[in-house]
């Protein structure tokens, strides 16, 4: 017998692959990681990753749909290490789509509100992109070069993803870590965008994917708020005070890279597709975090 055809994804163990993996059920992933090192995992780094090393990996392992989940997003280091940033972001996906589109295999691509410049948002699919810092211009170029790559790739743009994360890294994590320690916490009022449950976010991708549906959608959470609104209404939902919190405008912390501030998505698009996952708001995704 034949083992079970399973997708593979990439950036395993990051918040959203996380979760992609749960989505997909059990034993329907195959997980990659940049190291490789934890049991049954494929070892993947982007910034390695040639047409031919791609090439060879999907023959291996003969996936049934690549998620491109993986990447680099911290967008300081993306700032000061921007040839790293354009392999992993774009030249690594690149490859990995165009192995896929010879495997006739669906890809998805996932890339980031920061491709815009923040001027005028929130953002619909068919604006403008200009990105303005090192992180926006790599996935930008990534989703370019995975269309070159690939007849019909799925491309989700997203922004400020929490929820559940084995590293607990995202941004409810270091805000209750913050607040529990007792910690000031300065948060940008003026930078405004749309915060994404992962869990709806990778539901969409697997439901996007099993549907066959393919082209650029906007994936993210129904409510346009600042970091402030966001830090705040997350700290009162987790018991805690929000004094500890205050607001200031982000050219007072010190951030090489320029951030976006009048931003968000506009996800009307992927309402349209029968396939679709509602997108939660703020306080039903916290009590789904919470319960984890």
């Amino acid at each position: 017998m034949n083992p079970p055809v399973s997708s593979l994804v990439v950036g395993a163990f990051g918040q959203v692959g996380a979760q992609i993996v749960r989505a997909l059920g059990p034993n329907c992933s195959t997980s990659s990681s940049r190291k490789g090192d934890a049991p049954g995992t494929v070892q993947l780094d982007l910034a390695l990753l040639t047409a031919e090393s791609a090439r060879a990996l999907l023959a291996e392992h003969a996936p049934d749909a690549v998620y491109c989940v993986g990447g680099m997003t911290d967008v300081e280091r993306c700032e000061s290490e921007s040839s790293l940033a354009m392999r992993v972001n774009c030249d690594g996906p690149a490859h990995l789509s165009a192995a896929a589109a010879a495997r006739n295999l669906p890809f998805v691509y996932f890339s980031t509100e920061y491709i815009f410049n923040g001027l005028s948002g929130p953002y619909h699919e068919d604006d403008v992109p200009d990105p303005i810092n090192a992180y926006g211009n790599s996935k930008l170029q990534g989703e370019i070069e995975v269309l070159n790559a690939h007849p019909s790739p799925l491309i989700l743009r997203t922004t400020v993803v929490y929820g559940p994360d084995p590293g607990e890294k995202n941004f409810l994590y270091s805000l209750r870590r913050t607040l529990q320690a007792g910690r000031p916490l300065r948060v940008p009022y003026d930078q405004i965008s749309t915060p994404t449950f992962n869990r709806d976010l990778a539901a969409n991708a697997v439901a996007l994917v099993r549907a066959g549906v393919t082209g650029v959608f906007h994936v993210c959470g129904p409510e346009r708020m600042s970091r402030l609104e966001l830090a705040q209404r997350a700290a009162q939902f987790m018991g805690f005070s929000d004094a500890a919190i205050s607001g200031v405008p982000t050219s007072e912390l010190g951030q090489s890279a320029r951030r976006p501030l009048s931003a968000g998505l506009v996800s009307g698009k992927l309402r349209t597709i029968d396939a679709h996952v509602p997108m939660r708001a703020l306080d039903d995704s916290m009590r789904d975090w919470m319960g984890q």
